[in-house]
C-alpha cells in the first residue's frame, strides 16, 4: 500500500502545523508521510508546543520550522491542510484541500494550549481515516 502524503500549513510553522505533523506520524502507524510548513516561517518550533507534545512522549524539538519552498519537492500531496493562514494560504499540487479553523495557541496558557493540541489530535485522526 502506498503511503499517504499530507502537508500541514500555518503561518509560522511553529505550533499547529508542527503538532499536526507529529500526530499524523503518531496516528498514521507508518502509513503516512507527513510534512509541515509555514507561509511565513518563524524559523523555530514554539517551546510551548515542544512541552505539550513531550507530555505525550513525542519529541517535537527534532522538527524544524520550514517554508513552503522547502516542502514543495514532496508534492503532490494526498491532502493539504491549512490553518487560518487567510490570504497567505498556499497552492500545492494535492488531491484535497482542507482548511481547519484552529485558533493559534501561541500566547495561550498551558491548559488552553493543550486543549488545542488535543483538538488537533482528533482532527488528524479523522483526516487519516478519510484518506
Amino acid at each position: 500500500m502506498e503511503k499517504k502524503k499530507v502537508l500541514f500549513v500555518c503561518v509560522e510553522n511553529s505550533n499547529r502545523s508542527q503538532m499536526s505533523q507529529a500526530f499524523a506520524l503518531i496516528h498514521g502507524s507508518g502509513n503516512v508521510e507527513a510534512y509541515s510548513a509555514g507561509s511565513k516561517p518563524s524559523g523555530l518550533v514554539n517551546p510551548k508546543a515542544i512541552a505539550a507534545m513531550r507530555e505525550l512522549n513525542y519529541d517535537l524539538s527534532k522538527h524544524d520550522s520550514k517554508s513552503l519552498q522547502e516542502v514543495a519537492q514532496y508534492a503532490p500531496f494526498d491532502a493539504v491542510v491549512t490553518m487560518g493562514c487567510g490570504d497567505a494560504c498556499p497552492w500545492m499540487p494535492a488531491k484535497k484541500f482542507i482548511d481547519w479553523q484552529i485558533p493559534d495557541p501561541k500566547y495561550m496558557e498551558p491548559a488552553d494550549f493543550n486543549q488545542i493540541r488535543d483538538m488537533i489530535s482528533e482532527k488528524v485522526k479523522a483526516l487519516l481515516a478519510e484518506l
